[in-house]
């Protein structure tokens, strides 16, 4: 079913018989108007975390992962490691205040003062992490995605 979501994207572009194409990627404006991202405020960070090169254009198996992971099926620890990679905006392995940023301006949808912004941030580094180095680890983020039951 998946394989023909993804040819439906671009069928221009994705051959029926895939194996003789298995190189071809769907660009991301295609991959984010899906109905799964279109509302999505983290939708062009999902496609760049899941695809090869972080464009966002993404092969077969590219949004096979993607799929996967969102999935209800896939384990607590797979999706907090790929959320933690989609929060990490910067690329450099912590969740640090400039990525909380973004992340609360997109959830909120610019609603929020800067003011605001930045109190939540702070309030979220002050309850989850853990060394108190100022910035998010992939545990303490896990430390923390473990304390909260709706994250799934």
């Amino acid at each position: 079913r998946l394989f023909y979501r993804y040819q439906d994207l671009a069928p221009q572009l994705v051959p029926l018989n895939y194996t003789s194409r298995p190189d071809v990627k769907v660009p991301y404006e295609l991959i984010g108007s899906m109905p799964e991202l279109k509302d999505n405020p983290f939708r062009q960070r999902i496609a760049q975390v899941f695809s090869d090169d972080g464009d966002g254009h993404m092969t077969l198996d590219n949004f096979l992962d993607m799929f996967s992971v969102m999935s209800e099926m896939a384990p607590r620890d797979l999706k907090a490691y790929y959320a933690f990679k989609i929060y990490d905006f910067n690329d450099d392995g912590y969740i640090c205040a400039w990525d909380l940023e973004q992340t609360v301006t997109r959830l909120t949808r610019g609603e929020l003062s800067a003011e605001e912004v930045s109190l939540v941030c702070e309030k979220v580094l002050d309850e989850a992490d853990g060394d108190h180095d100022g910035r998010l680890s992939l545990e303490d983020f896990q430390n923390m995605i473990l304390r909260a039951p709706d994250f799934l």
